[in-house]
């Protein structure tokens, strides 16, 4: 059985998806609540505060507001783990390598943005345990194109975004006419509606919460990652040797699993997925391998 998506039409926001680099920073803490810009954090004036460094271009795991606020299902889930361990967070809008940049040099505390396990960066950065799943899936609009597995993508131009997974995915399979990197999630489907690329690649969640939100555009949306693929599971980045930070992330994340705090979470932002039958008339999201 294959799992589908409802793949709904898309409408371009620049609002939503942002493209600016500057830092911000929004004073903020852990719970989940109805209305994120109305969120009051329950811990103590004294309670430690913790540098988190997001893109805030990423909806629907960081993405900011009309009055520039943070949220998402990153900014909900960093702030449920400060609550439950006893720390608030202070978040600044940084370009997608700037999040890792700065947390290496500690200038932040934390990174989270959609940021998928890979081992190279298990080597390089202090990561936490998962806490969402979160497989790669690659979005069309051409009704006439047919695409089941990677290989279906050959001799097509395809886009992925800069230090991605998915841009390490394409890079290691090359069988394409052309590819291209853009940085942030808008960029790349802004190219695909103009007709300037075939597929793009990125996170299922980032392309279910847009075709959820944004009706314009009929789009097909393949996810290609199972749970048990380690570069499917969504993580916190820290600096290497953090221990301290490292183990109460881990045990925020241990106690909200357990409550069912993610799940909550996840289907504020994205809702229910909706599965069915693989059959040949499906124009929907469907899952391959």
């Amino acid at each position: 059985m294959m799992q589908l998506y409802r793949a709904l039409p898309i409408l371009l926001s620049v609002g939503l998806f942002g493209c600016g680099n500057s830092s911000t920073q929004e004073n903020a803490s852990a719970t989940v609540t109805e209305n994120t810009d109305s969120f009051v954090s329950k811990l103590p004036a004294s309670a430690p505060t913790i540098k988190v460094a997001t893109t805030g271009t990423m909806p629907p795991f960081s993405f900011q507001d009309d009055y520039g606020n943070m949220q998402g299902i990153d900014i909900d889930s960093i702030r449920a783990i400060g609550e439950e361990q006893g720390f608030k967070v202070e978040f600044y809008k940084e370009t997608w390598q700037n999040m890792f940049d700065t947390v290496e040099s500690g200038g932040r505390d934390l990174a989270i943005s959609g940021i998928s396990y890979k081992d190279d960066r298990a080597v390089k950065y202090g990561l936490s345990t998962p806490y969402f799943f979160n497989p790669s899936a690659v979005m069309y609009k051409n009704a006439d194109l047919k695409i089941n597995r990677l290989d279906d993508l050959q001799g097509m131009h395809v886009a992925a975004m800069e230090g991605s997974k998915q841009d390490d995915q394409l890079r290691a399979m090359g069988k394409y006419s052309q590819m291209t990197t853009r940085s942030t999630a808008y960029l790349l489907f802004e190219d695909l509606m103009q007709d300037k690329v075939d597929v793009i690649l990125h996170d299922l969640p980032i392309l279910q919460f847009t075709a959820k939100n944004h009706p314009e555009y009929d789009v097909t949306i393949v996810s290609y990652e199972g749970e048990d693929n380690p570069s499917a599971q969504q993580v916190i980045l820290m600096a290497k040797g953090n221990n301290d930070l490292i183990r109460k992330v881990d045990e925020g994340i241990a106690k909200l699993k357990q409550k069912g705090t993610f799940k909550e979470i996840e289907n504020r932002w994205l809702g229910a997925a909706e599965t069915a039958e693989k059959s040949d008339s499906d124009t929907n999201t469907k899952q391959v391998n």
